[in-house]
């Protein structure tokens, strides 16, 4: 029988519990994979409790987890393009990566070319795609901008060092530690904040001599908002794709937008992004030869068994842990 982490009532990190799920055979236009390595995201937080951010759980008994990597194992009537013994990849919905095995839509799977190690792309993919369509498509960084990361030791945080300074940007990235400063200025990040030490927006007026940065990547929410906007030179943009310390304060357009420089804002999620076909592959594409020309690491410093998928709930929502978590079936 098909193993998975179900949830019956949403909730803490104990909501989950290990046990059997059905597994029926792949439906028209599903391909059917077998786990080699399941990505965890903060977001896999939002959905076991309950929270849609950014898609909608499904009524329990569910199985949250929407990136994957493994091999085909079976194929559905209409499915053209992947077959049995494929190795293939997916980072958006529909939710259950959190199972040993499962069926998921041929239109939005991706083939892994040869030379990609399963348990880096299982750690990057939903971030590493973020992180392109964030560097290229909301904001395109150019060589010689300096750009604001927030939470930049953190999984996604480190990717948009890494990536923001090979593209010959000046990065300043704020964290919880003096220990996480190090490891994004190991990353790429060329000023480093601790928060509780130094205001952010110091360090920007600073680098940028009083200009403000084209572009905030906020990821922290509530508590940072405000400041992040005063980080932003004129009609720079607010890429706030995250709100870890929760939802931030409703923004006054005029006052919050108008009076500080006609700034932008917006709330950027991958479903939009890559809602195409030809935009998933696009963004894939730009992630797969990002890490085959070694411009991106995995960052990978924790592995948990499937089964043990509690335990690493738990540590991450405990803030203290640094670069990615990956489950293994």
């Amino acid at each position: 029988m098909n193993k998975a982490q179900v949830i019956k009532k949403l909730g803490g990190p104990s909501a989950m519990e290990w046990g059997d799920w059905p597994l029926p055979d792949p439906g028209e236009g599903e391909v059917q994979i077998k786990h080699t390595a399941v990505g965890v995201n903060y977001a896999d937080t939002y959905h076991r409790s309950g929270i849609p951010h950014p898609w909608p759980v499904p009524n329990p008994p569910v199985v949250i987890g929407f990136e994957g990597v493994g091999i085909v194992q079976g194929i559905g009537e209409g499915v053209i393009g992947f077959k049995e013994g494929d190795r293939v990849a997916y980072g958006i919905p529909p939710l259950g990566s959190y199972s040993e095995a499962r069926n998921y839509p041929a239109d939005k799977l991706l083939k892994l070319p040869e030379n990609l190690e399963e348990k880096k792309v299982a750690a990057l993919l939903m971030k590493g795609m973020t992180a392109h369509y964030l560097l290229h498509r909301t904001y395109k960084v150019k060589s010689g901008d300096v750009i604001l990361v927030h939470a930049a030791a953190g999984g996604m945080g480190l990717l948009l060092c890494q990536w923001g300074k090979a593209l010959g940007a000046k990065v300043i990235g704020t964290v919880s530690t003096p220990e996480k400063a190090e490891v994004a200025q190991a990353a790429g990040c060329d000023y480093p904040v601790v928060r509780s030490e130094k205001k952010f927006l110091e360090v920007v007026r600073e680098v940028t001599n009083g200009e403000g940065c084209p572009v905030v990547y906020e990821a922290i929410g509530k508590e940072t908002m405000q400041e992040s906007l005063d980080c932003l030179r004129p009609m720079g943009i607010c890429a706030a794709y995250g709100h870890v310390s929760g939802p931030p304060e409703p923004i006054n357009v005029i006052k919050d937008l108008g009076q500080r420089g006609s700034l932008f804002i917006t709330r950027p999620a991958i479903m939009h992004y890559v809602a195409k076909r030809s935009d998933l592959e696009f963004t894939a594409n730009g992630l797969f030869n990002a890490i085959l020309e070694g411009i991106l690491d995995a960052n990978i410093n924790y592995e948990y068994p499937l089964k043990e998928a509690v335990k690493a709930h738990e540590a991450i929502e405990s803030g203290k842990t640094i670069g990615a978590t990956v489950l293994l079936p």
